[in-house]
């Protein structure tokens, strides 16, 4: 039986690549391989169709059967997350109810660059979660700087108030320590529900993001393994250790956050080890040159040495 999302998720939630073969079809046979992968590395939950699983590039046809593929190879393991941002109200609804007749444990919305205003941004979540109904958990993303859509706290807040499936923030504004904190203080000296905070951005700031009062990282580094220990180390009152090991792997993470380029880096780390069969991207997306290997033949090398000292 599928355990809806609610606020009180933490920890990692990856952001699942689409693996594609050489000639662009999606690789279901990898799409096994990589949802085994994320599982055999301790994640607490896999989000689907996410802007860095190049869903715009897929056919609505794709993205079910792909969401059905992840689904059935999870099996209920952990709670699977679905990415339905459609410009198209019918669209996002269609998909938002195919995904939970699937068994999907809530699904993600991102504003658009024509909800200018904080009051656009609101309507339109109203009228989100109206479409889908109350049985449906919603993550609101927060990532300007891909939508062009700015939100404030205050919006923030009422929409907590005021729509009561919307459970999960997925925070990515950058920079956005600030308004991390204000959320945080600012439900608090109001008494509104706690929503789960998870962040995105390739982890880049994570160790600072959870001493803010994020819950866990949403994002799709390809060594989840890092997050889940900087995130139960945290979890623990290790703040220390959690940093020492994100230090290790911080060249490699701030290499996969490059915008326009990360994607390539990132499915080529998940092909090197071995979870996905080609590195390929949709076009347009990002191909690697024979002097990109060579930068991150020398990252990872330099990856394996410092993990190996601190071992």
């Amino acid at each position: 039986m599928t355990h809806k999302l609610d606020e009180q998720a933490q920890g990692v939630y990856i952001i699942s690549a689409t693996p594609f073969s050489d000639d662009g079809s999606i690789d279901m046979e990898s799409a096994d391989r990589l949802t085994d992968f994320y599982l055999e590395k301790q994640v607490n939950g896999i989000t689907i169709l996410g802007m860095m699983g190049e869903a715009p590039k897929l056919t609505p046809a794709e993205s079910e059967t792909f969401m059905n593929r992840v689904l059935n190879r999870v099996n209920g393991k952990i709670p699977v997350l679905v990415g339905v941002s459609n410009a198209g109200m019918g669209n996002l609804s269609s998909l938002a109810t195919t995904a939970m007749d699937l068994g999907a444990a809530g699904v993600m919305v991102a504003p658009f660059a024509a909800h200018k205003t904080d009051e656009a941004i609101f309507n339109y979540f109203a009228s989100v979660a109206d479409n889908l109904g109350v049985d449906v958990p919603l993550i609101y993303q927060d990532f300007p700087l891909a939508t062009n859509a700015n939100i404030s706290v205050t919006c923030l807040l009422r929409l907590v108030k005021e729509i009561p499936q919307i459970v999960m923030l997925k925070h990515e504004e950058w920079p956005g320590l600030s308004k991390l904190s204000a959320l945080r203080d600012k439900s608090e000296d109001l008494n509104l529900r706690r929503i789960s905070i998870l962040c995105g951005n390739g982890g880049l700031y994570l160790p600072q993001e959870l001493a803010r009062g994020a819950d866990g990282a949403m994002t799709g580094f390809a060594y989840p393994e890092m997050l889940v220990q900087v995130c139960d180390l945290y979890k623990k009152g290790e703040p220390d250790q959690a940093e020492d090991i994100f230090d290790a792997y911080l060249p490699v993470v701030r290499h996969e956050q490059q915008p326009g380029y990360g994607l390539a880096v990132r499915k080529e780390i998940l092909r090197r080890r071995g979870a996905i069969a080609s590195a390929k991207t949709r076009a347009p997306g990002p191909t690697l040159t024979s002097h990109d290997h060579k930068d991150l033949d020398r990252l990872i090398t330099r990856l394996d040495k410092r993990l190996a000292s601190l071992s």
